[in-house]
Order: structure tokens, then C-alpha cells, then sequence
């Protein structure tokens, strides 16, 4: 009987109409924002978390509508003067929501993925974690929506708890962070562990990082208590219920809370090291990425083996080998254990090209070989540089390549000139004091000292 009913509420409730609209508009987010996850596993499924931001307030405002039903059609009295318990009645509805907006969020990750499986090499399997976070997530917004609908069945209860939801899951984290946004680069006052209530995850992951499946854990434990929360008050009707409905929620933030970790959502991700382990394209000079990035490889083989004939063509002891960087110097900062490596003076390190909508790598721009020819004098020291270093960068590139420095639009005038004057100084010598003068240049960033590069650039005029 149960189940005869489920079907019934599946075809002719409200339930449907709200997987449909979750479906269509998630849809239409996670295509419309392929630039950000294409190609990478972890960064879809921080994609799917973020989306929730407009599907949770769906599923309350879906709920809302189909918790006034009764009220709607005037029969609540009667359902009401009935013997079988309320809970009886509203767990076919209950459950029909439940699977809709569950049945539609899959969906949508399963039509982003075809964007994903096509050019990823690296399959965290945390990731379905991350992902499968917002299944309980929809669930506890669709019965707490259900619930506020029963309890005001008025025309405006469905927008005013979208809006409500959208505040408390898309607004109040981002505040919290803005707030706190100085105080948490001193490391003085991080964000509270209570913003990982919040399912959620606006705070962003780099393509080398992960989060923990303890956090994700935790997470689950909070929704689902808030879920059973939203189905007892749906199904309470004396108050003394109503007022026990809510110890699944106290119970679940009280045991959740203490255990995530503080730092909001830096303290939830960590270093994956997986994902910067190199693969390799040995068919010449050999050219590395990161595994996370194993998509723009064919892309950059090309481009990277022309610049490395350019520095061979100029440069003594000129690199072999070009791998892109993994960047630890910036996540060492979340795990004080690593430290930013040392690469060897036969290695090019180069920046991760920006990644297009497929998964490779977007090089229409033109400036990939020439960012190759400035990295030559750059180390991953894990430190600041100083202002007049990407000047001298480019002017030690225009060396390599024989070719002036480019005056481009957003250069300030007096750095342009600067650069001319340091060029056709430098083109002037013999030949073999350029060689020597550039290597030591090199030999000095391969140490992290910018000194004999900088050393190139004229003195600015008072």
C-alpha cells in the first residue's frame, strides 16, 4: 500500500515539478561553468557543493509548496480527525521529494561529468564524497521546507524560505570570511568550525588539494540529523513533539561541531599528493605535468620543447627538461611538513596554462612560450619577489629570443624605457659576455638570490 501511494505522490505531487526545475537549473550552472572543473575530478565536485547555493533554496521553497498542500485543498481537518498516524501520511509525500531532488542533483553531476571523464588523468576517489555530501544536504532542505509549509501554509511561505535559505547558505559563510578575511591571513582569529555546517563550499580548492573525507564525514552526520529534524516536525502535531523534532539537530551540531576542524573551510582541505605527481612525455626532451593536469599535456608538449631549442640556442648549461609546477610552495602554507623543492639547473619550471572548457590547455593567447623564456630565471623559492622582477624577466626573455622587449599597453612608460635601454646595452657587448652575464643570471635565481638579474636593469632616474 505504502508503495502504491510513493508512485501516486511521484506522478501527480508537487515533487516531479521540483526535480524538473533542480534538474533544468543546475543543468544549465554546471554548463554554462565548465572552465572551472574541465578535467579535473575534485574541482567538479567542489563545482556540485557550490551549486547548492540555488538548489537548496529550490528544495525549500519545492517543500514549502508541497507541505501547504492540505491546507490548500481544505482537507487537513479531515486527514486530521482520521486513525492513522500523521507520520503514516506524510512519509509517501516525504519520500517522493526525498528521491526527486536526490534522482535530479545526481543527474546533474552525471551530465558534468561527460565533461570531466573525457580528459581527466587523475580520479580522487574522494571526490564522489565531496559530491555525495549534497544528497543529504537537498534532503534536509526539502523536509525542513515540507515542514515550514505545514506549519504556514500561506502563498508566501515557498519564496520567503528560498530567500531565507539562500541567505544562510550562500550569504552568512561569505560574510564571515569577508569579516575575517585580515584577521585570518595573521592567523589570529580563523573562521569558526560552524561554517562547515553549511554544506556548501564557497572557500574554494586548489587543483593540489583535497578535501579531507573526515570533514565530508562530519558534514554527513550534521544533514542527516537535520533531515530526521525536518521529518519529525512534519510529522509532529502536539507540541511536546514538536519540541523533541528539534534534538536531532542540537544532537547532531553538538557532536559535529567540536570535530571539524577550525579555519572554516581552509582547516577542511589538506595537501593531495597524488595529484602533483609528474606525468611525463618522454618522446624528445622530455616535458612533465602534474597528474591533476594530465589533460593539457598534448598541448603543451609542443610549445614546450620550441622554447626549450630557444634556450639552448643562447643559454650555456641550458635546462632539458621543462615540468610544470606543483606548486607546493603555496600549499605548504596549510602543511608545515613540505617545504617548496629546489629544481635542478637542467629543469624548466612553468606555470599551469590556463585550462579551457575540454580539459586542455588554453594557448591562444600566444604567451605560453614567452612565459616559458621568463621562467628560465625563476626558482619556486616560496617567497615574494621583488617589484622590478618581472621587468628584468622579460628583458632576459627578449635576450632568448632576439626580439626587443614588446611595449605593451599596460607596461608604465617608464619601465618600457627602462627595458629598451637595458636590451640594446645588453645586445651591445660581445657576444660572449652576454652568455656569461645571462648564466650567471640564471645560476643566481637557481640559488633564489635576483641580484645578477636585476643587476641588468639601468638605475631609475630620481
Amino acid at each position: 500500500m505504502t508503495g502504491r501511494i510513493l508512485r501516486i505522490e511521484l506522478r501527480r505531487s508537487a515533487a516531479p515539478g521540483v526535480a524538473l526545475l533542480s534538474l533544468v537549473t543546475g543543468t544549465a550552472l554546471v554548463l554554462t561553468s565548465t572552465e572551472f572543473y574541465a578535467g579535473r575530478w575534485m574541482q567538479l565536485a567542489i563545482t556540485a557543493r557550490t551549486m547548492l547555493m540555488v538548489l537548496l533554496p529550490l528544495a525549500l521553497a519545492g517543500g514549502a509548496w508541497l507541505g501547504r498542500r492540505d491546507a490548500r485543498h481544505r482537507v487537513d481537518e479531515l486527514f486530521a480527525s482520521t486513525v492513522r498516524p500523521r507520520w503514516q501520511r506524510v512519509g509517501p509525500a516525504a519520500g517522493a521529494l526525498a528521491g526527486a531532488v536526490a534522482t535530479a542533483y545526481l543527474l546533474v553531476f552525471l551530465v558534468a561529468a561527460g565533461w570531466v571523464v573525457r580528459t581527466a588523468g587523475y580520479f580522487p576517489a574522494n571526490a564522489m564524497v565531496v559530491i555525495a555530501v549534497g544528497v543529504p544536504a537537498l534532503i534536509a532542505a526539502a523536509w525542513l521546507g515540507m515542514a515550514a509549509g505545514r506549519a504556514v501554509p500561506r502563498l508566501v511561505t515557498a519564496p520567503l524560505v528560498a530567500v531565507l535559505g539562500f541567505v544562510l547558505v550562500g550569504l552568512v559563510p561569505e560574510w564571515v570570511m569577508t569579516v575575517d578575511t585580515a584577521t585570518t591571513l595573521a592567523r589570529l582569529r580563523p573562521e569558526p568550525s560552524a561554517v562547515l555546517l553549511v554544506p556548501t563550499f564557497s572557500g574554494g580548492v586548489d587543483d593540489f588539494q583535497t578535501v579531507t573525507n573526515r570533514v565530508s564525514l562530519l558534514q554527513m552526520v550534521w544533514l542527516v540529523s537535520l533531515a530526521a529534524t525536518g521529518l519529525l516536525l512534519l510529522g509532529a502535531v502536539r507540541r511536546r513533539a514538536i519540541a523533541l523534532a528539534v534534538l536531532p539537530a542540537v544532537l547532531g551540531a553538538a557532536v559535529t561541531v567540536p570535530l571539524l576542524p577550525v579555519g572554516g573551510t581552509r582547516g577542511a582541505v589538506v595537501a593531495d599528493p597524488v595529484a602533483v605527481e609528474l606525468v611525463c612525455d618522454n618522446d624528445g626532451p622530455q616535458v612533465c605535468v602534474t597528474r591533476a593536469h594530465a589533460g593539457v599535456l598534448p598541448d603543451v608538449v609542443g610549445p614546450a620543447r620550441e622554447a626549450l631549442a630557444v634556450i639552448a640556442a643562447k643559454l650555456p648549461d641550458a635546462p632539458v627538461r621543462a615540468v610544470e609546477t606543483q606548486q607546493v610552495a603555496y600549499w605548504a602554507q596549510l602543511t608545515p611538513d613540505l617545504s617548496p623543492p629546489r629544481h635542478p639547473g637542467d629543469t624548466l619550471v612553468f606555470e599551469t596554462p590556463t585550462i579551457n572548457r575540454t580539459g586542455g590547455a588554453d594557448l591562444s593567447d600566444g604567451d605560453f612560450v614567452p612565459s616559458l623564456l621568463r621562467a628560465v630565471w625563476e626558482q619556486e623559492c616560496g617567497e615574494g619577489s621583488e617589484d622590478d622582477e618581472p621587468l628584468a624577466r622579460r628583458l632576459a626573455a627578449a635576450w632568448l629570443s632576439d626580439q626587443p622587449p614588446a611595449l605593451e599597453s599596460w607596461w608604465d612608460r617608464t619601465d618600457a624605457e627602462r627595458a629598451q635601454r637595458a636590451y640594446q646595452a645588453l645586445v651591445g657587448l660581445p657576444e660572449a659576455e652576454q652568455r656569461h652575464r645571462m648564466a650567471a643570471a640564471r645560476d643566481a635565481a637557481l640559488d633564489c638570490r635576483t641580484d645578477a638579474l636585476l643587476a641588468l636593469l639601468p638605475e631609475e632616474k630620481p
